[in-house]
């Protein structure tokens, strides 16, 4: 059965991290290139369900959009 899931590409000076949303655990994925950086979380979260089971997977209550905030904290 496949499932889509919200992956996070984030674009650094030194290349490229990749994380999905709604997993359990922590699983994140780095490279050179943003396709880089999306294949290598594609494997790191196929091995984290192979590893912790399909538990990790998001419930039935997806994430369906995502929005980026900036907030300022007091030094």
């Amino acid at each position: 059965m496949s499932r889509q899931l919200k992956i996070i590409v984030e674009k650094h000076l030194d290349g490229y991290v990749a994380y999905p949303l709604g997993l359990k655990g922590v699983v994140v994925g780095e490279g050179d290139t943003y396709e880089e950086a999306l294949a290598d979380v594609k494997s790191a979260i196929q091995f984290h369900i192979e590893t912790f089971g399909s538990e990790v997977l998001p419930d039935d209550s997806p994430v369906l959009e995502v929005f980026i905030a900036e907030a300022t904290l007091p030094a």
